[in-house]
C-alpha cells in the first residue's frame, strides 16, 4: 500500500518561513514537518512515499533522493483534490495519503491500514482543545466529522462545531476497490465541473479533498474513520508553527 504526500503549495499563511523553502521544511524542534510526517509512516509500516510537489519540488528532489516524486506543475492554480491526482498511476494497490502541513503519530495509521473498511480516515476527537489558541486559523476551518460509531455520515467545515464526532486530520485509506469508487466519480464530477463553480462556492480547480469525500458520500459509499485523541497537530499558520514548536517535540520526543 504506498502512501502519498501531497505537498505541492506553497503555505503562504506561513509568511517568511516558506519564502525560499516549502512549507514541509518548517523545522518543528530539530525536524522538518516532512522528517515527522517520514517517521510517522515508517513506524506504521509502510514502504517508501511518492511526493507530490509544486512548490520549491527541485530542493526537496535533491534533499530527499529515496522519495518518488509526481510534479504538480500547475500548483498555483489548483488545490488539494486536483493534486493528489497527480499521483493517479501509484494509486492502483491502494493507498495512504496525507498532508504535508501536519503532524501525527504512526499508530493512527496503523489502524487506518488494519481497518477492515475500504476507506478509513483519521479523525483527532480532542480536536477543540487545539483551537483554543489558534485565533488565526477559526474552528469554522476545520475539516469536521459526523459520524455515527465509526462510520463517518457527514464530512464539511459547516458542522456545527458542538456537533462535529472529530476532524479529519488530513490522512485517509483507500483500498485497492475504494480506488476505482474515487477515480469514477473524480472524473464525473471534473467532466460536468470542470472551469465551473461545485461545493461552497468553489470552482471545481480548487476543491478540496473533502468535497469529493462529501459527494461520495452522499453518493452512498461507506466512509469509516479511526480516532486519535489529540495527538495531531496542523501547521497552517505562524501561530500554528509556534503552538507547534511549543508542544510537539515535548510531547513526542526529538530524537
Amino acid at each position: 500500500m504506498r502512501p502519498i504526500i501531497i505537498g505541492a503549495g506553497r503555505g503562504s499563511r506561513l509568511n517568511a518561513l516558506t519564502d525560499n523553502q516549502p512549507k514541509c521544511y518548517a523545522p518543528i524542534g530539530h525536524k522538518r514537518i516532512l522528517d515527522w510526517i517520514l517517521e510517522s509512516m515508517a513506524e506504521a509500516g509502510l514502504e517508501t512515499p511518492v511526493f507530490i510537489g509544486g512548490y520549491q519540488i527541485d530542493m526537496i528532489r535533491a534533499d530527499y533522493p529515496q522519495l518518488e516524486f509526481c510534479h504538480n506543475d500547475n500548483w498555483p492554480n489548483n488545490n488539494i483534490l486536483a493534486s493528489l491526482f497527480y499521483a493517479d498511476r501509484h494509486m492502483s494497490d491502494g493507498f495512504v495519503c496525507s498532508y504535508a502541513d501536519i503532524l501525527y503519530r504512526g499508530n493512527v495509521i496503523r489502524r487506518a491500514v488494519d481497518h477492515e473498511g475500504d476507506i478509513v480516515l483519521c479523525v483527532d476527537v480532542d480536536w477543540r482543545s487545539r483551537y483554543v489558541r489558534r485565533s488565526q486559523h477559526p474552528e469554522d476551518d476545520a475539516e469536521k466529522v459526523l459520524a455515527d460509531g465509526d462510520r463517518v455520515v457527514r464530512i464539511t467545515r459547516d458542522i456545527l462545531s458542538v456537533e462535529a464526532s472529530g476532524e479529519y486530520i488530513g490522512v485517509a485509506r483507500f483500498s485497492p476497490r475504494a480506488v476505482q469508487w474515487l477515480r469514477t466519480h473524480h472524473n464525473r464530477i471534473r467532466q460536468e465541473f470542470s472551469g465551473r463553480v461545485w461545493r461552497d462556492n468553489t470552482v471545481f480547480e480548487k476543491a478540496y479533498l473533502i468535497h469529493l469525500f462529501q459527494e461520495m458520500i452522499e453518493q452512498g459509499l461507506e466512509f469509516h474513520m479511526v480516532t486519535t485523541d489529540g495527538e495531531y497537530m496542523e501547521v497552517d499558520t505562524e501561530e500554528d508553527y509556534a503552538l507547534a514548536c511549543q508542544q510537539w517535540p515535548e510531547r513526542f520526543g526529538d530524537s
